[in-house]
């Protein structure tokens, strides 16, 4: 029964992280279609699931490092809907229950009769290298949402700026070391598949500068 029921905790890290990947690679298909780095509306509506989804799964595995970080993330998901007037569209119901789902999460944990904040501390060794590593690394994909808000809040639309992809491939390898100490399969899978994404980004900006420099000579 134990087996069984460790198995179901991952095979909901891996669909939530499937998600993920999933945002990414449509990203990235579009992005080649455009010739520009774009940030579709689906991008952040597949963040957004899988971001609860993953928030579930860190409460169950106890990884403080994930909880806080999902929980920042939900909510800046939900402003870039917002920003490309899609949030809207959702019926008051399910947008309501969307936004509540963080705090009951938290609820759950702190009230809950196994899985509490107390417990989860306690089996974490905040001291090890690799812990803080996996947090700085978790931080850094958290801190890449907010600068990409604040670069969509200047521009009045939902952008993924080159400094987004920087910062994502950076804590990726961060959150690899992490995730190879917490041997935890699914954010090794996760990380992996998206440093690629992560870089391909990078050189369709880097494509982008250059064609709008050659533009400008003209």
């Amino acid at each position: 029964m134990e087996f069984i029921e460790k198995y179901w905790i991952y095979a909901l890290g891996f669909f939530a992280q499937s998600l993920f990947g999933c945002r990414l690679i449509v990203q990235w298909y579009y992005s080649e279609k455009e010739g520009k780095v774009v940030s579709p509306t689906i991008f952040w509506q597949l963040s957004l699931v899988a971001s609860f989804l993953f928030l579930i799964y860190g409460i169950i595995r106890e990884d403080i490092v994930i909880i806080l970080g999902q929980t920042l993330s939900f909510y800046i998901y939900v402003r870039n809907l917002q920003l490309k007037n899609d949030w809207a569209k959702i019926p008051a119901t399910l947008r309501g229950l969307l936004l509540l789902l963080p705090p009951f999460a938290f609820l759950w944990l702190l009230l809950g009769d196994h899985h509490n904040f107390q417990s989860i501390f306690t089996n974490t060794d905040l001291t090890s290298p690799l812990i803080i590593l996996g947090a700085i690394g978790q931080l850094m994909l958290n801190l890449r949402f907010i600068y990409q808000w604040y670069y969509s809040e200047k521009h009045k639309t939902s952008i993924l700026p080159l400094g987004f992809w920087i910062i994502s491939t950076i804590a990726s390898v961060l959150i690899l070391s992490y995730a190879t100490y917490r041997v935890d399969p699914v954010l090794l899978v996760a990380q992996g598949m998206g440093i690629f994404v992560y870089v391909r980004n990078m050189l369709i900006h880097r494509k982008t500068l250059h064609k709008d420099s050659v533009s400008l000579r003209k």
